[in-house]
């Protein structure tokens, strides 16, 4: 049996897209990284009615793009559009730094 070696062991170590082991660890167990808590709390400082807002980074934890979900009375009687350039206008510094962002909007159903 040959010798454990750092080199020969890397592949062993390596994780999803080839991320170190113990970061998908991390993120497996975290609740939520700083970039999604970050996008989180500007999200519900400029939608201050929003009833729902879920934040999840889609690209493996680095923080170079994000899904948002976010429900709120602000988008009533707004097309489609209006309500992701609201998004996109709260979050105008933070997407200078993003490769892409999924925005998902909807109005609470009452």
């Amino acid at each position: 049996m040959a010798a454990w070696s750092p080199p020969a062991a890397a592949p062993l170590l390596r994780g999803i897209r080839g991320l170190p082991f113990l970061h998908c660890v991390h993120r497996m167990f975290a609740s939520q990284t700083e970039g999604e808590l970050k996008v989180t709390q500007i999200l519900k400082e400029k939608f201050p009615r929003a009833t729902a807002i879920k934040v999840t980074d889609i690209s493996g934890g680095c923080g170079a793009m994000y899904e948002i979900k976010i429900e709120s009375e602000e988008f009533k009687e707004k097309r489609i559009v209006q309500q992701h350039q609201m998004v996109n206008q709260a979050l105008k510094e933070e997407i200078k730094a993003m490769h892409g962002l999924r925005i998902f909007t909807s109005v609470p159903k009452h």
